[in-house]
């Protein structure tokens, strides 16, 4: 997420994710697999929302994730237009959450330092 948010924006956001992410649970898609909505980042002119999730899986079931989330797009922009009031509707771009990636990799790191000093005490 780019910017710091306004406390208005942070509650578009919320309100949006959770609009979401609701409208993610009633889709029928077999391409979607267990996806959980992060965040949302809308733009200041609530044109544009970047919607930020994860998902488990395969490299390929990442994939099919994505497209079908892109599938779904139409959909949730329609769902949203009937359940929150804002002057625009958001055009929607989903976007893996990168946080979960890095918390991962970070994860893997602090356990590998681990290791390597748990071998280093045992040689002693």
């Amino acid at each position: 997420m780019k910017h710091s948010p306004s406390p208005r924006m942070r509650k578009v956001n919320e309100l949006l994710r959770e609009v979401i992410a609701e409208g993610l649970g009633g889709l029928k898609d077999p391409g979607l697999g267990f996806v959980t909505i992060t965040g949302v980042d809308t733009a200041p002119d609530l044109r544009s929302a970047v919607v930020y999730y994860s998902s488990l899986g395969t490299d390929e079931e990442q994939e099919e994730t994505a497209a079908a989330l892109d599938r779904a797009t139409p959909r949730l922009q329609a769902q949203m237009a009937g359940q929150i009031r804002l002057k625009y509707t958001p055009q929607l771009r989903f976007m893996v959450d990168p946080s979960i990636e890095e918390g991962l990799r970070i994860d893997r790191i602090l356990h590998d330092i681990a290791e390597e000093e748990r071998e280093g005490s045992d040689h002693d």
